[in-house]
């Protein structure tokens, strides 16, 4: 099943929200290497589909790496 340009446009809303929420939860700014030489934002409708789908895989990318450069901690297993 191949996502819709709608769909890409929303996942890539979603992902600049998960991106917002780490940088304010850990104080780190994400290294945009590969998403920032795009020039593709969430709000970018006239942009294509494949520009949202190299920007979307870009930022997980970003995020991701972002995420496992840094030492964790143990988190605890109790819900909110």
């Amino acid at each position: 099943m191949t996502m819709k340009k709608q769909e890409l446009i929303h996942l890539h809303g979603l992902l600049a929200q998960v991106q917002n929420h780490y940088e304010e939860q850990t104080g780190d700014d994400v290294d945009h290497e590969q998403y920032g030489t795009l020039g593709v934002q969430p709000t970018s409708i006239h942009k294509s589909k494949t520009d949202h789908k190299e920007a979307v895989f870009a930022l997980a990318t970003d995020i991701t790496a972002e995420m496992t450069s840094e030492e964790t901690e143990p988190v605890s297993a109790t819900a909110d």
